[in-house]
């Protein structure tokens, strides 16, 4: 078996808001865990811990979780661990804000016979069949919203979390219900990638290959390489901030079960 992780921040001054995790359990398979903490606005969000704290408090529920309860689904195990990380800071910080902190979700466990994932908002998991066709599993709903209405804060919280718009992992358990869910075959799949989506920029803003190949490089070059590649394009004074970020926080994953 073979894993690999790597991480970055888009900005050295800051924080990174995303996380990235996997597990071997004793009783077999194993575990990957990504989140992307959303960076809020500038103001309020009703919470005096910050984004980094709630996407290690989530994660590290997420990955305990996933190993050690097999008898739960992935989507059972995302609505406890929002539920437990709500409680910890229930009673210091405004859950009901729309801005309270909150991430994107990607889970993977396998076993000898099957590979489960879960995917909520815009990061990404990639499946490899055994002949090398690629499939991306992905939560389109953000896609979806115009990106004149994403440049309001004001019209993007209507939409945040709400019927209509799309959905993170925040305060309340009931959006795991709202995540794409499904199961594939342990023989079906060669290899597999978890990608935030400042990794996923490689294909899905700057275009320098499909999926498939961005999955070549993360085999030939490690999870470090991929971003290695992101931020060399990033640097680039031609290209436009993708987002209206220069740089983003990039995390990748990627495993051969």
């Amino acid at each position: 078996m073979r894993i690999d992780l790597a991480s970055a921040p888009g900005d050295p001054e800051r924080p990174n808001e995303d996380w990235l995790s996997a597990a071997l359990p004793a009783s077999g398979g194993g575990v990957l865990v990504a989140l992307d903490g959303v960076t809020p606005p500038r103001g309020e969000v009703g919470c005096a811990h910050g984004v980094p704290w709630f996407a290690t408090r989530l994660g590290g529920r997420l990955t305990e979780l996933s190993g050690s309860r097999r008898d739960m689904p992935l989507s059972g195990i995302l609505a406890e661990g929002i539920a437990a990380t709500a409680d910890a800071h229930r009673d210091t910080c405004d859950l009901s804000h729309v801005r309270t902190p909150q991430a994107t979700v990607v889970m993977v466990r396998w076993d000898a016979d099957w590979v489960e994932h879960l995917v909520l908002s815009d990061s990404v998991l990639l499946l490899e069949a055994p002949d090398g066709a690629v499939r991306a599993v992905r939560d389109d709903r953000l896609e979806r919203v115009p990106r004149s209405v994403l440049g309001s804060v004001a019209a993007t919280d209507a939409l945040r979390n709400a019927e209509g718009g799309f959905f993170t992992a925040a305060a309340d358990p009931a959006v795991a219900r709202r995540a794409v869910t499904g199961r594939t075959p342990r023989a079906d799949v060669r290899a597999l990638a978890a990608l935030t989506d400042g990794a996923g920029r490689w294909t899905d803003t700057f275009a320098e290959g499909d999926w498939a190949e961005c999955l070549a490089v993360l085999r030939k070059e490690g999870a470090q390489g991929l971003i290695g590649r992101v931020r060399a394009l990033e640097s680039d004074p031609a290209r436009p901030p993708a987002r209206g970020k220069r740089h983003d926080d990039a995390s990748a994953a990627y495993a051969e079960p």
